[in-house]
């Protein structure tokens, strides 16, 4: 048990020219003696530092660093989760008052304060977000308070994004059809604005470069090539377009369909709805599949490496002419003997085709003169017989 010690407390002297307050006329509560018991941090911290014999700079330290050590092996200690700056955007009123039934339509990463990150939020930077909206928005806290009458709406939405963000299959189908991404299809240049550009090249690998990144991350083959450079090689430049024009795409475009209306056991009715959601995943893949297909013919018209890789094999034609020029004269030797060769071998050709019609001709020249003797006989006994 531990000794109480009482402390005598002197209070120095009132400061000269002090004069007390006028009496407020309030009453006060009568003074009540309490007995102060040894707990609390303070009092523990106290004991640590008596029994280890510890100044305050040595405890101190010592605690900081157990801190740390707790930290290190829960993985991210409270500091760190600040650190992750999550959770922390701005909440307009339209956010806030989402009917939590159209959760269809709604940006869950905006919901739990992940609009800045979208889908390269790592799983703890989600879980920590939703910790802190449900800190924020419980409707427990907010039970008496004057406010939004439809806060607990906005928890039903906060508790539905997380429960499509945190599933890995269901957050894949939402990144499908993110609709941040829709608002950057007006983003994409076309080929006038490239070629009437005052620099046309830079214009080009600024402008498309991030077309291809954002595109890229919907690739079932990884790594993606990117745009490059100028001076890439023709090779780098032709495995680009390859790459782009035989695209295969993950996007599934299944977060879009339509649910089957609950209650219901008629299964010709889900048998229409399964079908209707099929038909309208296949148009969108298509949908989807021109769209990027019209971004890579419109890079390809316009793409600067195209016009530079041209310029240098027309120069290297060009230099293997001038090459034989040089060397004319056996060049020329060797040409002449290979179109005698050809010709003779023409001539070889067409003489053993004329001694085959020939042959053929004679052939059916006998064949007529031996038909017409044949006749000839024939009517010669015929008049025999008529004078017998």
């Amino acid at each position: 048990m531990a000794n109480i010690v009482e402390l005598s407390v002197v209070p120095p002297p009132l400061p000269q020219g002090w004069t007390p307050p006028a009496a407020s006329g309030k009453s006060i509560s009568p003074l009540v003696e309490r007995k102060l018991l040894p707990a609390g941090q303070a009092y523990l911290a106290h004991v640590r530092r008596a029994v280890h014999k510890l100044t305050f700079e040595e405890h101190d330290k010592h605690t900081e660093e157990e801190q740390k050590r707790l930290a290190a092996l829960n993985g991210a200690g409270s500091s760190a989760e600040d650190d992750l700056g999550v959770g922390e955007e701005e909440e307009p009123e339209e956010l806030l008052t989402q009917d939590p039934k159209e959760w269809k339509k709604q940006d869950h990463y905006a919901v739990l304060g992940l609009s800045h990150l979208r889908y390269k939020a790592t799983p703890e930077q989600i879980k920590i977000a939703h910790r802190k909206k449900v800190l924020k928005h419980h409707p427990d806290k907010k039970a008496g308070q004057v406010g939004d009458s439809n806060d607990d709406g906005f928890f039903k939405c906060i508790q539905k994004a997380f429960e499509v963000l945190s599933n890995p299959e269901r957050r894949r189908q939402f990144d499908s059809v993110d609709p941040f991404y829709e608002l950057f299809e007006t983003d994409v240049p076309t080929q006038s604005q490239v070629t009437k550009h005052r620099n046309p090249e830079k214009y080009f690998f600024e402008s498309f470069g991030p077309v291809f990144e954002r595109e890229a991350r919907f690739s079932k083959k990884q790594p993606v090539p990117l745009l490059g450079a100028i001076d890439d090689p023709k090779e780098k430049v032709e495995a680009f377009y390859d790459f782009w024009y035989n695209f295969d795409s993950w996007r599934s475009f299944e977060y879009l369909d339509k649910e089957v209306n609950e209650g219901s056991d008629n299964r010709d009715d889900k048998r229409y709805t399964e079908k209707k959601n099929k038909s309208e995943r296949a148009r969108r893949k298509k949908e989807d599949t021109a769209r990027l297909r019209g971004i890579v013919d419109t890079a390809l018209a316009v793409d600067p490496r195209i016009k530079r890789i041209r310029q240098e094999e027309k120069e290297a034609r060009e230099a293997k002419k001038r090459s034989k020029g040089v060397n004319g004269n056996s060049l020329d030797a060797k040409q002449q003997a290979e179109e005698e060769k050809r010709k003779a071998e023409e001539e070889a050709k067409k003489k053993e085709e004329e001694e085959k019609i020939a042959r053929a001709e004679a052939k059916k020249a006998k064949a007529a003169a031996a038909n017409a003797a044949k006749k000839a006989r024939r009517q010669a006994r015929a008049a025999d017989g008529g004078e017998a």
